[in-house]
């Protein structure tokens, strides 16, 4: 008869063993958005049988990586807050960098690829921070009130999404796209770029920190 800790191993390999297939899936997809189950398997140290034995198709272990991606991403976001709405939405931007940049092609293919719809329900949590952010702006002046609130949170949360873009185009550095974001965030809110400039370089919260970038990318760069 197997012993109650002995019968328990088996439920810990496998949770270490979908962690791997996740955490290879993430970066594997970041090299090459088509990376095979094959070259996941191989980066987590398993075979082929034992990514089937926790993901029945590909996709399915894309929606995974993704929406887990999304939730961790919305819980970061929650607590991010200050009394002035840009410096918020500079903010809400550059926690979205220091979580993203490391896997930025994966990042912008989960919020623009055929998953989009699934990752945007995980991600409702961190939009409607948004939106709050943005209606209390508006409400204050500090935000654009020439459109109205919804289109101003799209504005923002596409002009993030377009950095992801641009990051991996022009291959900018983590302190490069750590300004650019807030930069068209704030931008996408009303600001002109010399105002948003100031207000980046004489808020010492929105300043960049390479530690913050590798703590969320494990310390790998």
């Amino acid at each position: 008869m197997p012993t109650p800790s002995s019968a328990r191993a088996p439920r810990r390999d496998a949770a270490a063993n979908r962690e791997a297939i996740l955490g290879a899936a993430a970066v594997a997809l970041n090299e090459d958005i088509d990376a095979s189950l094959e070259t996941i398997a191989a980066r987590a140290g398993l075979s082929r049988r034992a990514v089937y034995g926790h993901f029945a198709t590909r996709d399915e272990l894309l929606i995974e990586v993704f929406t887990r991606g999304a939730r961790r991403l919305a819980a970061l976001l929650d607590p991010v807050s200050n009394p002035d709405p840009l410096v918020e939405i500079a903010l809400f931007g550059a926690t979205l960098w220091a979580e993203v940049e490391h896997i930025r092609v994966s990042a912008a293919l989960a919020v623009r690829g055929p998953h989009r719809a699934m990752v945007g329900t995980a991600l409702d949590p961190a939009r409607e921070r948004l939106r709050a952010t943005v209606r209390r702006g508006m409400d204050s002046g500090r935000i654009r009130t020439d459109l109205d609130s919804e289109t101003v949170t799209r504005l923002i949360e596409n002009a993030a999404v377009s950095v992801l873009d641009e990051a991996t185009r022009a291959g900018l550095t983590p302190e490069a796209g750590h300004r650019l974001v807030m930069l068209a965030g704030v931008g996408a809110a009303g600001m002109g770029w010399r105002e948003a400039g100031e207000l980046i370089a004489s808020t010492p919260e929105l300043a960049f920190s390479a530690e913050t970038v590798d703590q969320n990318n494990g310390g790998q760069r």
